[in-house]
């Protein structure tokens, strides 16, 4: 899946700023990096005449951008004409990237997704282009425009006008099934089909989608109508299972304010949006993914891939803006668009269809011409050389077409160093407008909560000590005062800062926990405390206000207590602290009970205009 850091974590698929974001300075002094493995297969004799000069290229370019690792893989018609790796799957072992060398493919999966499901849509089980809920009643989405509108082709496509919302899947404990339940919370940002806006969460729903219509998890039906055809045998989901082979790559990052490398940990969290994101391949086994992608889904001379599945996957479902031209006045991709978990554009008057991906430490992207029969497939690890991906696939088709060379290494790698520059520069001044001599409002013990919001989940805010603690999915930090009521979380060198502003209702109670993520604030609600259902039941009952008019206070299991009065809607009371509550339209009345010597004996209500009390009958 593509996955962007930065360091307030806002993921947004920005494509200038991921364009711009990366820079690199040249190591001042040389790295020996060597280039390591064998041709897959026999050269053509034009292939490799082509190709001259290629070795001596990919050295340099690693060597320019500091990239450990590299594997490059070349089809032509339906054969691996080239597969090589350049530098080290493993940097501090010094062990060489090999054609197969396993690594994350991340988004490269999703295209799998769609033609899964387009089998599903072969069999009568799905449909492209009628609204989903035709054929899965059980999804939800945040509005009924929505749910009766948005088609597997709008899911697949980008076009729901819902953003990516990737801090709710990412290090989250949340299961598929639970991915899939939270659609409904997901406000869209945009029209449904007038804006792409990338959304890892919507591959995840068809995962979901293809268990129910197949009775199959993703997992099996791909290992089983994809992998075992394709004889992919030892790509699979997770990292664990990847090393338990003897060849795969090692995660590594540049550090931000230098050019040191450093390993990280492995992103193993994928099960949630495994339709996303999860499949583990080398460039021998994805070549032949891309051999039967490049010829209407036949391998080995058997149709393993249904062709009329290949074509509603690359026919253009939503444009894209010309982000390259417009802003950098780089015009050889044109015309970009989106069909379903793959895009197509014209390079230099050729048609392109291509996908990238990219989960921390590992990047790939998956390409070919359709009309020339050549596809490329590049694997890059280390982070600031994702860009790579473009660069050395685009090197391959200009070689392979005899086209001259666009200098996307030169270009690439200058805004690389722009990028990193302004990165530290502007880290220099991370808190200048921080407020002097200010204090919380409370006590910290008075922050110390679990904070819910239904769609990313639970913010633990701890206390240790005279330090509030961050936990948020599998981020765990400390937290430091900035001023009045918002705390900072360390400035991570991997993922930025957690900044926290918290609010409080109008009793003076902090409620709320902000914070900036993905698209846009998010709110965090303080949990309300759990009450004994006996309590709520002997609660429950008739009341009279000082007008004499009888209301009752209703239990359900389940669904807690709510007031009605005659002729109108019930109003559900949430709870507070002991035996008070309000209502979700007003946090400015609170409703108390009364107990006395174990009997309930009236509900308070309290406003700002006073108090008045009701008895109990």
């Amino acid at each position: 899946m593509n996955f962007c850091h930065t360091s307030r974590f806002r993921f947004a698929a920005d494509f200038i700023r991921a364009f711009v974001a990366n820079g690199v300075r040249v190591f001042a002094f040389v790295l020996a990096l060597m280039a390591f493995g064998v041709a897959a297969r026999a050269q053509a004799p034009d292939v490799s005449k082509k190709l001259e000069g290629f070795d001596a290229y990919m050295e340099q370019t690693l060597k320019d951008w500091n990239t450990p690792g590299v594997g490059v893989g070349i089809v032509v018609n339906d054969k691996l004409v080239f597969a090589k790796g350049y530098g080290y799957r493993d940097y501090e072992k010094k062990l060489p990237f090999t054609p197969k060398t396993l690594e994350p493919i991340a988004s490269n999966s999703k295209l799998f997704t769609a033609v899964v499901a387009g089998m599903l849509v072969e069999e009568g089980k799905l449909t492209w282009d009628k609204p989903v809920r035709e054929s899965v009643p059980t999804i939800q989405f945040y509005n009924d425009q929505l749910n009766n509108n948005v088609t597997l082709r709008d899911m697949l496509s980008h076009r729901t006008g819902v953003t990516r919302h990737d801090l709710i899947w990412f290090k989250s404990p949340f299961t598929r099934k639970e991915l899939f339940e939270k659609l409904k919370y997901l406000e869209p940002q945009e029209p449904m089909r007038e804006t792409f806006l990338y959304n890892n969460l919507m591959f995840s729903a068809v995962g979901q989608i293809i268990e129910l219509k197949s009775g199959k998890t993703w997992e099996q039906f791909v290992r089983e109508r994809i992998f075992g055809p394709l004889e992919m045998n030892t790509t699979t989901y997770t990292i664990a299972d990847m090393l338990k082979q003897p060849d795969y790559g090692v995660p590594f990052r540049e550090k931000r304010d230098s050019f040191e490398l450093y390993k990280i940990p492995y992103y193993e969290d994928t099960e949630g949006v495994a339709p996303a994101g999860a499949i583990i391949s080398n460039i021998d086994e994805l070549s032949h993914w891309l051999i039967a992608l490049m010829n209407d889904g036949k391998y080995n001379g058997k149709q393993v891939l249904p062709a009329s599945v290949l074509k509603a996957t690359i026919q253009p479902a939503i444009g894209l803006p010309n982000t390259l031209g417009e802003a950098l006045g780089y015009w050889e991709l044109l015309n970009p668009a989106y069909g379903m978990g793959r895009q197509t554009a014209s390079y230099r008057g050729k048609l392109l269809t291509y996908h990238g991906g990219d989960l921390p430490g590992f990047h790939s992207q998956v390409s070919f011409l359709p009309n020339d029969k050549i596809g490329v497939i590049v694997f890059v690890i280390s982070d600031h050389s994702a860009p790579l991906y473009n660069v050395i696939s685009y090197n391959v088709y200009e070689r392979l077409l005899g086209m001259d060379q666009t200098p996307w290494n030169q270009r690439r790698l200058q805004q690389r160093l722009a990028g990193k520059k302004a990165g530290t520069e502007a880290r220099a001044k991370a808190g200048a407008d921080r407020v002097p001599n200010t204090k919380p409002s409370h006590a910290l013990a008075g922050y110390a909560a679990e904070y819910e919001n239904p769609a990313y989940g639970i913010l633990k805010i701890g206390l240790q000590g005279d330090q509030l603690q961050f936990g948020f999915h599998d981020f765990h930090f400390p937290m430091s005062h900035f001023h009045y009521d918002r705390f900072d979380t360390p400035d991570d060198e991997q993922y930025g800062k957690f900044s926290v502003s918290f609010r409080t209702n109008p009793q003076g109670d902090v409620n709320d926990a902000v914070i900036s993520l993905d698209e846009a604030e998010v709110v965090f609600t303080r949990k309300a405390p759990t009450l004994d259902a006996k309590l709520l039941e002997k609660l429950a009952g008739t009341y009279m206000t000082p007008t004499k008019v009888k209301f009752e206070v209703q239990y359900q299991p389940g669904a807690g207590l709510s007031l009605v009065f005659p002729g109108a809607p019930p109003q559900k009371l949430i709870p507070i602290k002991g035996l008070q509550f309000r209502t979700p339209q007003f946090a400015d009345s609170i409703y108390e009970f009364v107990v006395e010597n174990g009997q309930v004996k009236a509900l308070k209500e309290r406003d700002p205009s006073g108090e008045f009390t009701y008895t109990r009958q």
